[in-house]
């Protein structure tokens, strides 16, 4: 269920929300006059979110390539590629 809080509470309760961003390990929903307005939250699950888009787009990338016919590599060339990379650092 999403957390919802008026946009003062930012001010008044800042703690508490940032608590609660942690702890729930979910986004505070602020309002003004009864509208969404912003959202607040952790910095672990912005990167989670940002890190699952990332992965999205890779993936529709990837999935138009092979609907147009364009032939991948096999998963033995992608270790020897990552190992490479690995032992080059």
């Amino acid at each position: 269920m999403p957390i919802i809080k008026p946009i003062s509470s930012l001010r008044n309760k800042a703690r508490e929300i940032a608590t609660i961003c942690h702890e729930q390990d979910e986004p505070v929903y602020l309002t003004t006059n009864g509208q969404g307005d912003l959202v607040v939250m952790s910095i672990e699950h912005y990167e989670r979110l940002k890190a699952n888009g990332e992965l999205f787009e890779k993936l529709g990338v990837a999935q138009a390539q092979s609907a147009a016919g364009e032939r991948g590599i096999t998963h033995a060339q992608m270790m020897r590629r990552l190992r490479k990379r690995l032992h080059e650092k």
